[in-house]
């Protein structure tokens, strides 16, 4: 897949107004979103997502490193004209309605008037807000107005979204709509960058993420091997007995009773194999082996957890997530 977004070695440095103390909001990113790829890019408050999305968007600088988009330096203006963005907490004119806000937008990223005509019922159709598309925004719910505001990054059928808590004030069908238009778009090789606190969103929404925390990347990678358990599974059977979970213990397994079922942990996938084999041998009839993992929320805060108990030498205070609250 061709990469659409990169950075390589972000770094951004902040001077306080009046004490000019140097605060690093980024510290040598390095970070790739393909075509049709939906990314995730995750952190606790001050994490530095906020700083890479204005970046990449040209509306601040890097101290160091480069950003790129479609190839192009992302100070430079030609680099924007395919990307859609939508910020948290955006705002339309209460007195426009929905089909003139998309006018609008249309217009200014230079979608011609004819096309206009058919795009704008298309996307309307899409966010399921047809109904009100002559209604004035300011009478909208903050579901509505977040759906418009997807309409309008989608609006000249940009090749890069950037999208800032796109399902804030959603409700639960509106969620899952979105996630479906979001694949839709991914399908059609539209590359994403997703930024939300809904960490339930992301797992079921991205193909991979990146956790940052006070501007470094933490961890990257596809959302399957962030919350894989090693090689922990779900065992279930018929006939087993704690004879065979003590075959299990003797060969070197962890083998316990959860639930109704057996959390089995093997050394690898050979080991599990084996495991497997011995149960089959004692004339058990394998019903279930499933992939334990963890949940992204989990290992979220796992790592936020060890960047804090590091910087602060392991003490409790270390335990609470950045940005939590107390």
């Amino acid at each position: 897949m061709t990469a659409i977004l990169s950075a390589e070695g972000l770094s951004k440095t902040f001077r306080t107004p009046f004490s000019r103390r140097e605060v690093r909001a980024l510290d040598g990113l390095d970070l790739q979103v393909a075509s049709g790829e939906v990314f995730g890019l995750l952190g606790p408050n001050g994490a530095g997502k906020t700083t890479t999305v204005k970046i990449l968007l040209g509306l601040t600088h890097p101290t160091a490193g480069v950003a790129r988009l479609f190839g192009l330096p992302a100070s430079d203006p030609e680099s924007r004209r395919r990307v859609g963005y939508l910020p948290e907490g955006h705002r339309f004119p209460g007195y426009l309605t929905a089909r003139q806000t998309l006018s609008i937008f249309g217009r200014m990223s230079g979608v011609a008037p004819a096309e206009l005509k058919s795009r704008i019922p298309e996307l309307l159709a899409r966010v399921r807000i047809s109904d009100w598309a002559d209604m004035k925004v300011k009478k909208f719910s903050k579901g509505m107005t977040q759906r418009l505001g997807l309409a309008a990054a989608l609006v000249h059928r940009p090749d890069l979204l950037l999208l800032d808590e796109p399902t804030d004030g959603v409700d639960p069908v509106g969620r899952r709509e979105i996630r479906d238009l979001l694949r839709e778009e991914a399908a059609r090789g539209t590359a994403i960058l997703l930024n939300s606190h809904l960490l339930s969103e992301i797992e079921m929404t991205c193909d991979r993420v990146a956790v940052l925390r006070k501007g470094r990347l933490v961890a990257t990678g596809r959302i399957a091997d962030l919350t894989a358990q090693g090689f922990t599974y779900r065992f279930a059977g018929t006939g087993v007995d704690e004879a065979l979970l003590g075959a299990f213990r003797e060969s070197g397994a962890g083998a316990e009773r959860v639930n109704g079922h057996v959390k089995l942990t093997a050394r690898d996938a050979e080991h599990l194999n084996a495991l497997v084999d011995t149960a089959r041998a004692r004339g058990v009839l394998v019903t279930e082996l499933t992939p334990v993992r963890s949940t992204l929320e989990d290992v979220f805060v796992d790592l936020v957890n060890a960047g804090e108990a590091a910087e602060a030498g392991g003490t409790d205070d270390a335990l609470r997530p950045e940005g939590s609250p107390g």
